[in-house]
């Protein structure tokens, strides 16, 4: 009995390192994403503000 506690408990174990991996994978691949992201905004806000000028100018 104790053999199939220590059994499970090392499954459950190898299971929840299994999830924290794939969990710190997914995470980078999401700060890579929010980075890509943040990168596209400045340059649309950039464009937006340039010809928010030449209005301001006619």
């Amino acid at each position: 009995m104790d053999m199939e506690l220590f059994d499970a408990l090392e499954a459950r174990v190898e299971n929840l390192l299994k999830q924290f991996s794939s969990l710190k994978q997914e995470n980078l691949l999401l700060k890579e994403e929010n980075l890509t992201l943040m990168q596209e905004r400045e340059v649309f806000k950039s464009r937006i503000d340039a010809i928010l000028k030449k209005m301001e100018g006619m």
